[in-house]
């Protein structure tokens, strides 16, 4: 078997590993084994590109294998689980940069792309332009969560979207230049300087609310940069990896546009959320009504189903494991206990099932929101765990509310409503919730963890 053969035996290997690793992702039980077995996956693609004769300076590659690797493996053993959307954000952009910065690459030195087919010059401007707003929008989305940045949209205002259709035009000037035979290497930086402003200026308007879906549109774009750049390069890995990336981030950027009734369009255009609006003021009784742990305990002795949030809130307190030792003992007890997820809980797709599976939370007690919706009006006790925007009942009744039309889990639906929180700052999107003033809420304010270790406690005495 000579050497090209084995790269494309290698090839296909390896893009058969990347789908089945997929479709482990599926579902926590799988999800580990399916990210080792795509891992083998990409580590088959790379000994296999390696193999390609000319490939390059081994030297170099090994030394930027070394750095990644010593770089890359601490800081993702060290980061938490709540640091793990900035972690994505961070590591996504990485990605897009490297596209940008090998379509600079391949302008130098094929000199202006000249007498290069115009497909490679087509697909490595478009690279270029994608890659760059995704690396640096990844930027600004990193600074966002980590809360560099206020999370608050910032913006120009009415001249936000013009402004953003000029940076697009000067990149698409730019590029159609480049295209069109003019070498100047000022013309390719200005490419690639135009649509990191563009993806600065893009993110920076939207709101906290609406990070987990940008971070899942940036993403997909790093994954359509990762297979333009492939057909430029003729690299077959590059651009099946990049297409599984981009098809698998885009279906999952719709899905939780759809979850939060919102269009994607409307989302770049400017989102909602982030810690200065409060919408309109709430009216009625404005009363907050505290709880102690012993009375918790006993509302949820004697229910006969309980339904618990998770948000952000049991995520920095890492309750997790106290939340499941909680419901054990509820359970021992004769009651029906469900999780209720909403897709947007926390700060990214699927935050708040990774950290109950890390728990050991069965699986079949995690109810997506539309199923679980039901369940509410025939709950005796809710209890919400740090989650604010996706319980604010406003995103159903206030049309003033920044997040009105967003669906919610129907908390305030059930027959009483305990709510763990540290305060009553408002939730990532800035606004006040409605819930926390129902006649049928009752607040348990402290450290998630130490709440529900104390309900835990009190629950084994009764």
């Amino acid at each position: 078997m000579n050497r090209d053969v084995l790269v494309q035996v290698l090839y296909i290997v390896a893009f058969a590993l990347f789908i089945y690793g997929l479709m482990g992702l599926t579902g926590p039980r799988t999800a580990v084994r399916g990210n080792w077995i795509a891992a083998v996956g990409m580590g088959i693609a790379v000994i296999a590109t390696l193999l390609i004769p000319g490939m390059g300076n081994w030297a170099l590659i090994v030394l930027g294998v070394v750095i990644g690797t010593v770089i890359g493996v601490p800081a993702a053993k060290r980061v938490k689980m709540t640091a793990v959307p900035q972690m994505v954000a961070l590591f996504n952009g990485v990605g897009g940069g490297a596209v940008a910065l090998i379509a600079w690459v391949e302008f130098r030195q094929s000199a202006g792309f000249d007498h290069e087919p115009a497909y490679v010059a087509v697909a490595s401007l478009f690279a270029a332009i994608v890659g760059s707003v995704s690396f640096w929008g990844s930027n600004i989305a990193f600074g966002k969560l980590q809360e560099l940045l206020s999370g608050r949209p910032i913006g120009i205002g009415t001249l936000q979207q013009p402004l953003n259709l000029v940076l697009l035009l000067v990149s698409l000037t730019c590029a159609t230049l480049v295209v069109t035979g003019n070498g100047s290497e000022w013309l390719m930086i200005g490419v690639l300087v135009s649509a990191a402003v563009l993806g600065v200026m893009v993110v920076l308007p939207i709101g906290g609310a609406d990070m987990p879906v940008v971070i899942s549109l940036l993403n997909a774009l790093t994954g359509l940069s990762a297979a333009a750049m492939g057909l430029a390069l003729d690299n077959t890995a590059l651009i099946v990896a990049g297409m599984i990336v981009g098809a698998s981030g885009s279906i999952l950027t719709n899905l939780m546009a759809k979850a939060m009734n919102r269009s994607i369009p409307a989302i770049v255009a400017g989102g909602f959320g982030g810690g200065g609006g409060t919408g309109t003021a709430l009216t009625g009784d404005q009363t907050v009504r505290r709880t102690s742990a012993s009375d918790a305990a006993i509302q949820m002795a004697f229910a006969n189903q309980v339904i618990i949030v998770p948000g952000y809130g049991m995520a920095v307190a890492q309750a997790q494991h106290a939340v499941r030792e909680m419901a054990d003992m509820l359970e021992a007890k004769g009651v029906s206990v469900y999780y209720a997820i909403h897709p947007v809980a926390g700060r990214m797709p699927g935050h708040m099932n990774v950290l109950l599976a890390e728990a050991d939370v069965p699986y079949d007690r995690l109810k997506e929101m539309d199923e679980i919706n039901r369940e509410f009006s025939r709950t005796d006790v809710a209890m919400v765990i740090g989650a604010n925007d996706v319980t604010n009942p406003a995103a159903r009744t206030d049309q003033d509310s920044p997040i009105y039309g967003m669906p919610i889990l129907n908390v305030d639906e059930s027959r009483s409503v305990i709510v763990l929180k540290r305060g009553m700052a408002p939730g990532f999107a800035g606004v006040d919730n409605a819930l926390y003033f129902d006649p049928k809420t009752t607040m348990l304010f402290g450290d998630a963890k130490a709440s529900v270790a104390d309900v835990t406690e009190e629950l084994k005495a009764l």
